[in-house]
């Protein structure tokens, strides 16, 4: 019997996370849940833009969909801010089913935001379900990927991941939240609110430094724009030159006030070359480059619809990519 899949939240990622499930004999999109009016009512086919019915009408609220859909697991995809989504995952939880979310601030909680992860994690475990944040950054390609690649050494002194990506692609959300098209002036108000920024360089960060056993004395992220040299554009927006097309930042951790665990990220429009690449300094040094790197938009669906049965047959609580097995394709 294929894996019942329930979808919360209907913005882009929730919407690639439906085609793909749609698209694998294993996975049933039994149910979907969104506040916005304009989905309500409507078959989710339309709304994730698939070309067969689905027969499931998006709902606007989770418990009710649940207990009809009768769903094996649920993916939320709403927010990035933990804090935002717990009410979220206690309705999903009242029902004793399984979770895996896109929330960046779940995929590694327990530095940044300890007080809620254990409410989670005992939410979870009086349910009986596993609960698991991730995607692809983080939760791939700047954590797990290099949590995995330091199995082949010795010993390890230090970690440098770097992601450069040209944004023209992107979706427009991202593309607004690394602050594109806003001046200098503008960039340095939305960083100072929050509203421009990466989110997931701390748990990404924290998650690293448990894995090698390495006490932090501190995390910093810090952020910068990055200034068009030249006039770029993608589909959604056009970038001036001496504008801000994009984002710097890095998270740095910091053991003995020495820097261990550098995680440096680019995102911009009209970025030269797109890459992933780790550098592990140690016994042996490791060097491994992805290039092109790893699609955003893509990954972030594929991770999180590959972790599903892994998910699924984790012991209760609230877990990360670090506790549970390797997710791998879950395909036909």
């Amino acid at each position: 019997m294929p894996i019942r899949v329930l979808q919360v939240g209907l913005g882009p990622i929730g919407n690639a996370i439906v085609r793909q499930c749609a698209s694998r004999r294993r996975l049933k999109i039994v149910g979907a849940v969104d506040i916005d009016a304009a989905k309500v009512g409507r078959d989710l086919a339309d709304v994730a833009e698939i070309d067969h019915k689905l027969n499931v009408k998006v709902a606007p609220e989770i418990v009710p969909a649940i207990r009809k859909a009768r769903p094996d697991i649920v993916v939320l995809c709403t927010s990035s801010s933990l804090e935002k989504v717990v009410p979220q995952i206690q309705a999903i939880l009242s029902c004793r089913v399984p979770t895996v979310s896109t929330t960046e601030e779940l995929a590694y909680p327990f530095y940044a935001n300890r007080r809620l992860a254990n409410r989670i994690n005992r939410m979870a475990t009086r349910a009986k379900v596993a609960v698991l944040g991730t995607g692809v950054n983080p939760g791939f390609t700047m954590d797990a990927l290099p949590i995995t690649l330091s199995g082949a050494c010795e010993r390890v002194d230090k970690v440098l991941v770097e992601r450069v990506q040209d944004a023209s692609a992107r979706r427009l959300p991202f593309q607004q939240k690394i602050g594109a098209g806003l001046t200098e002036e503008q960039f340095q108000t939305r960083v100072d609110t929050g509203s421009v920024r990466h989110v997931g360089l701390t748990e990404s960060v924290a998650m690293i430094a448990a894995a090698m056993g390495w006490k932090l004395d501190k995390i910093t992220d810090v952020i910068k724009p990055k200034v068009a040299a030249r006039p770029v554009k993608s589909p959604f927006l056009a970038v001036k030159k001496g504008q801000v097309a994009g984002i710097i930042q890095d998270g740095v951790g910091y053991r003995r006030g020495e820097p261990m665990i550098t995680l440096h990220m680019e995102a911009y429009l009209g970025a030269p070359e797109s890459y992933d690449a780790i550098t592990i300094t140690g016994v042996p040094n490791l060097y491994s480059k992805i290039a092109g790197g790893v699609p955003g938009d893509i990954a972030t669906a594929a991770v999180t619809v590959n972790s599903i049965p892994k998910v699924i047959a984790a012991p209760p609580g609230l877990h990360t990519m670090r506790s549970l097995p390797i997710p791998s394709w879950f395909g036909d």
